[in-house]
């Protein structure tokens, strides 16, 4: 089994390495951040803007493939990601930001496969009975519906029950309060209000997925023969369900398990700018849009593939427990 994970590991790293490597040369062709400084006021000359950014290494008459190699360097001789238009290292902004995000991903990810498991079992426990059809049916409608507007919905009844209750409850917007109060036990509770709402918002876009593909499998092995004997010797449906097609059924889901976690660090793209919260997402947009920053785009695709890859682990891990013929394999 470790073997097996090992060798993962080192294939999941050459993808990282390779894709990386891919965004760097295309942001490195296509971004322009001297376009930016130029229009700063007082307006700098081209000379004085070419002077400024090869100081932080982005030298816009260097070539892409030197470029390249002075960014890989630093990377891997120093840990050292580069710097942003503005001079400002990349490395301590990511980790900030990454800290901002990371509260939403890991936490969202969490609930949506939790949730969403646990949902998929109830159904196919009660196939065809109005808890499979309401739970189903709103699964359905969630999948339909465009991510953005979920997050307004939400956003909408943080608002409404903050008024209904008379008192604010949750924050609507913002990631924290101006002036945080004092006491541990009142900055966790401020943290949860403003942490409610947008992750309830990644849940519920995500959590659909896991519930129909964990009652579809799971209903696919309700008919096998080992299932079937089960129930003759006196299993109700829901204790063979438990007992014996749970393990079995959740091998599919939990390769995807391996989609989770960059599918929610995409969602946190919108979901940020819809709650006013200074993550990853908004960082990443401001680097592509704003500010045309190259090794801030790059540090972004690089955060999302070691993502993919961490969360593919995951699944291959979980594969490889639930599974005896991956063990016999590795």
């Amino acid at each position: 089994m470790l073997g097996y994970l090992l060798r993962r590991t080192g294939g999941y790293a050459v993808m990282t390495a390779v894709a990386t490597s891919i965004a760097y040369l295309a942001a490195v062709t296509f971004l322009r951040p001297e376009s930016r400084l130029l229009q700063a006021s007082p307006r700098p000359t081209e000379e004085d803007v070419r002077i400024r950014l090869a100081g932080y290494g982005l030298d816009p008459a260097a070539s892409a493939l030197e470029r390249y190699r002075q960014w890989l360097e630093g990377v891997l001789l120093r840990w050292d990601w580069g710097r942003s238009p503005n001079g400002s290292p990349i490395a301590a902004e990511f980790l900030d930001r990454a800290a901002v995000s990371g509260r939403l991903l890991l936490l969202a990810t969490v609930l949506q496969i939790a949730l969403g498991v646990a949902l998929g079992v109830y159904t196919a426990a009660r196939q065809h009975r109005l808890p499979d059809r309401t739970v189903t049916w709103l699964s359905y409608l969630l999948a339909c519906v465009p991510a953005p507007v979920v997050y307004l919905w939400v956003q909408m009844a943080g608002i409404f029950g903050n008024a209904g209750a008379g008192r604010r409850i949750v924050y609507v917007s913002g990631m924290s309060s101006p002036v945080p109060p004092e006491g541990v036990w009142a900055r966790l509770a401020d943290d949860a209000a403003h942490l409610l709402l947008p992750t309830l918002a990644l849940t519920l876009v995500g959590y659909g997925g896991y519930q129909l593909l964990q009652r579809a499998v799971l209903l696919d092995e309700v008919d096998s023969d080992y299932v079937r004997t089960a129930r003759a010797k006196g299993l109700t449906r829901g204790q063979a369900i438990r007992r014996h097609a749970l393990r079995t059924s959740f091998v599919p889901v939990a390769q995807n398990v391996a989609f989770a976690l960059p599918a929610v660090f995409a969602g946190s793209f919108v979901v940020e700018q819809v709650f006013a919260w200074e993550g990853l997402g908004t960082y990443t947009l401001e680097a592509v849009t704003r500010t045309q920053d190259v090794n801030a785009t790059v540090a972004a695709i690089a955060f999302g593939c070691a993502l993919f890859a961490l969360g593919a682990l995951l699944a291959d891990a979980s594969v490889g427990l639930l599974d005896p013929r991956v063990r016999g394999r590795a």
